[in-house]
C-alpha cells in the first residue's frame, strides 16, 4: 500500500507547491526533503514520511494546496 505525502498545517494562507526534489521512479528515504511549499512568501520543505519510490504526483508547481491534501505517493519497498 502505497503511503501519502500529506501536506501539513503550516499555518499560512495561499499555500502553493513551489518544487519537487524528487522525480517520478526515483528512491526517497523517510526524513529526506521531497517537496517545497510556499506560503505567504516564506518557503517550508516537506519531508518523505516513507523509504522507497516516488510512485505519483498529484500537486504541481504554482498549483495552489491545502492543508491535507495529497502531493503524492511513495510506494515502500520498491
Amino acid at each position: 500500500m502505497p503511503t501519502p505525502i500529506v501536506l501539513p498545517d503550516l499555518g499560512a494562507a495561499g499555500t502553493a507547491l513551489s518544487l519537487w526534489y524528487a522525480d517520478l521512479g526515483d528512491h526517497v528515504l523517510a526524513g529526506e526533503r521531497i517537496v517545497e511549499i510556499l506560503c505567504d512568501h516564506a518557503t517550508f520543505e516537506i519531508i518523505s514520511p516513507a523509504t522507497g519510490v516516488l510512485s505519483e504526483k498529484r500537486a504541481f508547481p504554482r498549483e495552489p494546496v491545502v492543508v491535507g491534501q495529497i502531493l503524492g505517493l511513495i510506494e515502500e519497498g520498491a
